[in-house]
């Protein structure tokens, strides 16, 4: 997927040839596939983990204009992503708006809220953290920029 992106891109902007981070969301195969799908259809535009799993794990924050590679469970590319936002504020001010911009379940914040404090649950496991009401959370939004998104 990654040569196809750079093939379509001009010249100039292919100054980097080496593809970004690879990954997929959530922490269950059909979890995983449903989100991937639902960025290509233009319904998800944001994720939410925890600052302390970046922390714990000695991540680097996404950044406005990383690129990354969203795969679907087993590992096989599904689009390209660039991030447009980056906001860490605390899970109890994350918004009906967020809950919207992520797309997921009914888009409302009440599933929202159960779905991420469950995978928030399974994110700290073994970090030394445990999920807290005023835990930090990076709302990462993006646009796909490959495929074209079908919204």
């Amino acid at each position: 997927m990654w040569d196809d992106y750079l093939a379509r891109q001009p010249a100039p902007s292919r100054s980097s040839t080496d593809a970004p981070a690879a990954w997929h969301f959530c922490d269950n195969e059909p979890d995983a596939n449903e989100c991937a799908q639902l960025v290509l259809t233009g319904k998800k535009r944001a994720t939410s983990p925890s600052l302390w799993s970046f922390e714990s794990s000695d991540e680097a924050l996404p950044q406005i204009g990383d690129l990354n590679i969203v795969t679907d469970w087993n590992g096989k590319a599904v689009c390209i992503i660039r991030t447009i936002k980056v906001h860490i504020l605390p899970l109890n001010e994350i918004t009906e708006t967020h809950a919207s911009v992520e797309g997921e379940g009914d888009g409302s914040l009440d599933w929202w809220y159960k779905a991420h404090w469950d995978y928030y649950h399974h994110e700290l496991q073994g970090t030394g953290y445990a999920p807290q009401p005023d835990m930090p959370v990076v709302f990462q939004e993006f646009e796909c920029i490959f495929p074209a998104s079908t919204a």
